[in-house]
Protein backbone atom coordinates (compact mmCIF):
# COMPACT_ATOMS: atom_id res chain seq x y z
CA UNK A 1 0.00 0.00 0.00
CA UNK A 2 1.16 3.31 -0.53
CA UNK A 3 1.26 5.85 2.69
CA UNK A 4 -1.43 8.39 2.52
CA UNK A 5 0.52 10.64 4.09
CA UNK A 6 4.68 10.31 2.72
CA UNK A 7 3.15 8.41 -0.69
CA UNK A 8 5.87 5.24 -0.01
CA UNK A 9 5.28 1.96 -0.60
CA UNK A 10 4.78 0.44 2.58
CA UNK A 11 3.50 -2.83 3.80
CA UNK A 12 -0.25 -3.31 5.08
CA UNK A 13 0.39 -3.72 9.34
CA UNK A 14 -3.27 -2.77 10.12
CA UNK A 15 -4.38 -3.75 13.67
CA UNK A 16 -8.18 -3.87 13.86
CA UNK A 17 -10.61 -3.91 16.97
CA UNK A 18 -13.77 -4.99 16.49
CA UNK A 19 -16.74 -2.91 17.87
CA UNK A 20 -19.26 -4.02 19.84
CA UNK A 21 -22.90 -2.37 19.21
CA UNK A 22 -24.43 -3.21 22.85
CA UNK A 23 -25.85 -6.38 21.12
CA UNK A 24 -22.98 -8.08 20.17
CA UNK A 25 -20.62 -7.51 17.41
CA UNK A 26 -22.22 -9.09 14.12
CA UNK A 27 -24.27 -6.80 12.11
CA UNK A 28 -26.16 -8.08 8.67
CA UNK A 29 -24.36 -11.17 6.71
CA UNK A 30 -22.09 -11.40 3.94
CA UNK A 31 -23.21 -14.40 1.53
CA UNK A 32 -23.62 -16.36 4.60
CA UNK A 33 -21.48 -15.14 6.70
CA UNK A 34 -21.63 -12.85 9.60
CA UNK A 35 -20.86 -8.98 9.29
CA UNK A 36 -18.74 -7.11 11.81
CA UNK A 37 -17.52 -3.71 12.35
CA UNK A 38 -14.27 -2.34 13.06
CA UNK A 39 -11.41 0.52 13.38
CA UNK A 40 -7.62 -0.26 12.18
CA UNK A 41 -5.06 1.23 12.95
CA UNK A 42 -0.95 1.52 11.61
CA UNK A 43 1.87 3.59 11.88
CA UNK A 44 3.77 4.20 8.83
CA UNK A 45 7.30 2.76 8.63
CA UNK A 46 8.65 5.02 6.62
CA UNK A 47 7.10 8.20 8.31
CA UNK A 48 6.15 7.28 11.53
CA UNK A 49 2.89 8.77 10.58
CA UNK A 50 -0.68 7.34 12.32
CA UNK A 51 -3.20 5.70 9.17
CA UNK A 52 -6.79 4.79 10.44
CA UNK A 53 -9.74 3.11 8.57
CA UNK A 54 -12.98 2.00 9.72
CA UNK A 55 -15.87 -0.63 7.76
CA UNK A 56 -17.15 -4.14 8.16
CA UNK A 57 -15.67 -7.53 7.24
CA UNK A 58 -16.89 -10.60 7.35
CA UNK A 59 -16.16 -13.85 8.97
CA UNK A 60 -13.49 -14.55 5.64
CA UNK A 61 -13.23 -11.17 4.07
CA UNK A 62 -12.02 -7.87 4.18
CA UNK A 63 -15.33 -5.59 2.74
CA UNK A 64 -15.10 -2.02 1.51
CA UNK A 65 -13.10 0.06 4.23
CA UNK A 66 -13.00 3.76 4.23
CA UNK A 67 -9.66 5.58 5.27
CA UNK A 68 -10.48 7.79 8.11
CA UNK A 69 -7.48 9.73 8.46
CA UNK A 70 -5.68 11.11 7.07
CA UNK A 71 -8.53 12.50 5.04
CA UNK A 72 -7.13 12.15 1.51
CA UNK A 73 -8.11 12.98 -2.25
CA UNK A 74 -8.14 10.13 -5.50
CA UNK A 75 -7.40 13.38 -7.82
CA UNK A 76 -3.41 13.49 -8.61
CA UNK A 77 -1.41 16.54 -6.53
CA UNK A 78 -0.86 19.69 -8.13
CA UNK A 79 1.87 20.70 -10.01
CA UNK A 80 3.93 22.97 -7.63
CA UNK A 81 3.39 26.03 -10.28
CA UNK A 82 -0.17 26.27 -8.94
CA UNK A 83 -0.19 29.27 -6.23
CA UNK A 84 -0.25 28.08 -2.59
CA UNK A 85 -3.73 29.76 -1.90
CA UNK A 86 -5.02 28.39 -5.08
CA UNK A 87 -3.67 25.18 -3.98
CA UNK A 88 -5.35 25.15 -0.37
CA UNK A 89 -8.78 25.61 -1.67
CA UNK A 90 -8.65 23.10 -4.44
CA UNK A 91 -6.76 20.29 -2.07
CA UNK A 92 -9.88 21.41 0.36
CA UNK A 93 -12.29 20.99 -1.85
CA UNK A 94 -10.86 17.57 -3.51
CA UNK A 95 -10.76 16.12 0.00
CA UNK A 96 -14.16 16.73 1.28
CA UNK A 97 -15.90 15.82 -2.06
CA UNK A 98 -17.63 12.10 -0.99
CA UNK A 99 -18.03 13.73 2.66
CA UNK A 100 -20.16 16.86 1.13
CA UNK A 101 -20.53 18.06 -2.57
CA UNK A 102 -21.87 21.32 -1.09
CA UNK A 103 -18.92 21.95 0.89
CA UNK A 104 -16.99 21.06 -1.99
CA UNK A 105 -19.16 22.95 -4.71
CA UNK A 106 -18.12 26.08 -2.65
CA UNK A 107 -14.71 25.74 -1.97
CA UNK A 108 -14.39 25.35 -5.20
CA UNK A 109 -16.32 28.11 -6.75
CA UNK A 110 -13.80 30.40 -4.30
CA UNK A 111 -11.16 28.75 -6.06
CA UNK A 112 -12.32 29.37 -9.18
CA UNK A 113 -13.42 33.03 -8.45
CA UNK A 114 -9.41 33.12 -7.25
CA UNK A 115 -8.18 31.68 -10.28
CA UNK A 116 -9.45 34.33 -12.53
CA UNK A 117 -9.21 36.94 -10.80
CA UNK A 118 -5.43 36.36 -10.51
CA UNK A 119 -5.96 36.73 -14.14
CA UNK A 120 -7.47 40.34 -13.90
CA UNK A 121 -10.77 39.05 -14.61
CA UNK A 122 -11.75 40.93 -11.19
CA UNK A 123 -15.73 41.03 -11.19
CA UNK A 124 -17.50 41.00 -7.64
CA UNK A 125 -19.25 37.57 -8.65
CA UNK A 126 -18.35 34.48 -10.12
CA UNK A 127 -20.40 34.02 -13.02
CA UNK A 128 -19.63 37.47 -14.51
CA UNK A 129 -16.14 36.87 -13.58
CA UNK A 130 -16.77 33.51 -15.82
CA UNK A 131 -18.32 35.54 -18.88
CA UNK A 132 -15.72 37.80 -18.79
CA UNK A 133 -12.92 35.57 -19.22
CA UNK A 134 -15.10 33.50 -21.85
CA UNK A 135 -15.31 37.04 -24.28
CA UNK A 136 -11.60 37.78 -23.36
CA UNK A 137 -11.45 35.12 -26.34
CA UNK A 138 -7.61 33.88 -24.61
CA UNK A 139 -8.68 30.74 -23.69
CA UNK A 140 -8.84 27.81 -25.79
CA UNK A 141 -12.00 26.87 -27.02
CA UNK A 142 -12.43 23.45 -25.36
CA UNK A 143 -11.34 24.98 -21.64
CA UNK A 144 -13.56 27.99 -22.26
CA UNK A 145 -16.74 25.57 -23.23
CA UNK A 146 -16.02 23.75 -20.19
CA UNK A 147 -15.42 27.27 -17.95
CA UNK A 148 -19.20 28.07 -19.43
CA UNK A 149 -20.61 24.78 -18.15
CA UNK A 150 -19.81 25.45 -14.89
CA UNK A 151 -22.43 28.29 -15.28
CA UNK A 152 -24.88 25.97 -17.30
CA UNK A 153 -24.58 23.24 -14.29
CA UNK A 154 -24.24 25.54 -11.67
CA UNK A 155 -27.70 26.84 -12.73
CA UNK A 156 -26.93 30.16 -11.05
CA UNK A 157 -29.59 31.76 -12.59
CA UNK A 158 -32.19 29.63 -10.22
CA UNK A 159 -29.26 30.42 -7.10
CA UNK A 160 -28.88 34.12 -7.42
CA UNK A 161 -27.36 33.46 -3.51
CA UNK A 162 -24.10 32.03 -5.86
CA UNK A 163 -23.77 35.51 -7.31
CA UNK A 164 -23.20 37.38 -4.55
CA UNK A 165 -21.05 34.70 -2.37
CA UNK A 166 -19.10 32.09 -4.05
CA UNK A 167 -18.17 30.66 -0.91
CA UNK A 168 -22.08 30.22 -0.20
CA UNK A 169 -22.89 26.05 1.00
CA UNK A 170 -25.76 26.23 -1.62
CA UNK A 171 -27.85 23.62 -3.05
CA UNK A 172 -25.29 22.25 -5.87
CA UNK A 173 -26.22 20.19 -8.88
CA UNK A 174 -25.39 16.79 -10.05
CA UNK A 175 -21.63 16.49 -10.77
CA UNK A 176 -21.47 20.28 -10.49
CA UNK A 177 -18.57 19.63 -7.79
CA UNK A 178 -16.70 17.16 -9.70
CA UNK A 179 -16.84 19.35 -12.63
CA UNK A 180 -15.88 22.27 -10.84
CA UNK A 181 -12.46 20.49 -10.19
CA UNK A 182 -11.67 19.20 -13.49
CA UNK A 183 -12.49 22.93 -14.80
CA UNK A 184 -9.63 23.81 -12.39
CA UNK A 185 -7.50 21.33 -13.59
CA UNK A 186 -7.66 22.92 -16.88
CA UNK A 187 -7.10 25.87 -16.00
CA UNK A 188 -4.05 25.77 -13.47
CA UNK A 189 -2.66 24.40 -16.25
CA UNK A 190 -3.52 26.61 -18.68
CA UNK A 191 -2.57 29.99 -16.48
CA UNK A 192 0.57 28.78 -14.25
CA UNK A 193 1.82 25.09 -15.44
CA UNK A 194 2.30 25.64 -19.42
CA UNK A 195 3.68 29.35 -19.16
CA UNK A 196 6.28 28.02 -16.28
CA UNK A 197 7.64 25.01 -18.18
CA UNK A 198 7.62 27.44 -21.21
CA UNK A 199 9.58 29.78 -19.54
CA UNK A 200 11.65 27.72 -17.96
CA UNK A 201 12.67 26.19 -21.74
CA UNK A 202 13.34 29.37 -22.96
CA UNK A 203 16.05 29.96 -19.92
CA UNK A 204 17.30 26.81 -20.78
CA UNK A 205 18.02 27.85 -24.50
CA UNK A 206 19.10 31.35 -23.54
CA UNK A 207 22.07 29.49 -21.34
CA UNK A 208 22.48 27.52 -23.96
CA UNK A 209 23.22 30.32 -26.54
CA UNK A 210 24.74 32.02 -24.03
CA UNK A 211 27.44 29.92 -23.54
CA UNK A 212 27.70 30.13 -27.92
CA UNK A 213 28.39 33.60 -27.44
CA UNK A 214 25.11 34.15 -28.80
CA UNK A 215 22.06 36.58 -28.09
CA UNK A 216 19.36 35.44 -25.68
CA UNK A 217 15.54 35.12 -27.92
CA UNK A 218 13.59 37.64 -28.31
Amino acid sequence: MKCPHCSIEVHSSFTSQLLNFGNGYQIGNYHGQGVYWSISAMKCPACAEAIFSFGPQSGVDTLARWLIYPRTSTRPPLPPEVPESLAADYDEAAKVLDLSPKASAALSRRCLQGTLRSQGFSQKDLAPAIEAAINSNTLPSAISSNLDAVRNIGNFAAHPMKDTSSGEILPVEPDEADWNLDVLDDLFDFYFVQPERAKAKRAALDAKLAKAGKPPMK
